[in-house]
């Protein structure tokens, strides 16, 4: 991870010096063996996770969140995961996500993470366990150009449940659109939208197309090195959606603990496993600064709002000069 490297003034990149990841690592939690809830909740697991699903405690999850590897060759500080025949991706998946199941609760709802590469995958294997809800794609905005093929700007969440009773709810994870063309009644007032000081808005079921989501960069308070950052935004649409509050949410994957992060803003308990000790203390770090912070950005006043449009809400509009006639 360049930890080094010199950074614009403006640069909000969250990193770690030495002492910091020294009193860090004191809060990683490695297990020998099978563990109760309470030993591993609130906590961040520095460990391969395939050494230690058997010894997570059952039936405990109430959300899992799953990001593995997409099938590509990338390079997560120095730890290389190489693409795969589509085939040995499946068998990638096999070798996890059954053993994730005893983890789960009959209510959990589950949602795993990748790209087009990788999906048709995470849908055919997870459809083996689990009951198939819905596929999320999401605008994954900033992405490299292609001269022979169209750009990559997309990746996609599965949803899943255990069973057809879970927890969803709608009224957590509506979106503000800003309203162009208002419709109003015959009486002038307004048809399903809000007239504001601020700008016309309109509260719109969530749908299973997300653009209103901003990729984790240098400007941005959560953003880190890592190549594969999840936004806080889309973590919270999911949590969310799919837990209430002291609900368990599990992170098997957590890279720099952007789950545990939200879960931790919204009032959920949480336990993450990461492998690489650089991440987990940036994971660390991360949920200290929730503690003085909670805010998420885009998300505010109960509800989530389309990218570019709770700015202006924000802004004051200077008040108009009124001419009056003699």
């Amino acid at each position: 991870m360049k930890q080094n490297k010199t950074r614009a003034p403006r640069n909000r990149t969250i990193t770690l010096t030495k002492p910091e990841k020294n009193r860090y690592e004191k809060r990683l939690l490695c297990l020998n063996g099978p563990v109760s809830l309470e030993q591993v909740m609130d906590r961040t697991i520095c460990q391969d996770v395939f050494e230690i699903l058997d010894w997570l405690p059952e039936r405990s999850v109430d959300l899992l969140f799953a990001d593995p590897p997409y099938n590509l060759t990338k390079s997560f500080n120095g730890r290389t995961f190489s693409k795969l025949s589509l085939e040995d991706y499946e068998a990638y998946l096999k070798s996890w996500l059954p053993k994730v199941v005893r983890l789960l609760k009959p209510t959990t709802s589950i949602y795993i993470c990748g790209d087009w590469r990788s999906s048709a995958a995470i849908h055919k294997i997870g459809a083996k366990y689990f009951t198939v809800r819905n596929r999320i794609t999401w605008e994954r905005e900033k992405g490299r150009g292609a001269k022979t093929n169209w750009k990559n700007c997309a990746e996609d969440i599965w949803f899943f449940t255990v069973s057809d009773e879970y927890t969803f709810n709608l009224e957590d994870v509506k979106l503000k659109r800003l309203v162009i063309a208002p419709y109003t009644h015959e009486n002038g007032e307004p048809k399903d939208w809000q007239k504001s000081e601020k700008g016309n808005f309109r509260s719109t079921h969530p749908s299973n197309l997300w653009t209103d989501i901003s990729v984790p960069f240098w400007s941005m308070p959560e953003n880190t090195d890592h190549p594969t950052q999840k936004p806080e935004k889309l973590l919270a649409k999911l949590i969310l959606a799919g837990s209430n509050e002291q609900d368990i949410v599990f992170d098997p994957f957590a890279g720099v603990g952007t789950t545990s992060v939200v879960a931790k803003k919204l009032n959920r308990r949480y336990f993450a496993v990461e492998i690489d000790r650089t991440y987990c203390c940036l994971a660390e770090k991360r949920l200290e600064m929730a503690e003085s912070n909670p805010e998420i950005q885009g998300y505010a006043d109960g509800y989530f709002w389309e990218r570019n449009t709770l700015a202006k809400k924000q802004i004051k509009t200077p008040p108009k000069t009124e001419v009056f006639s003699v």
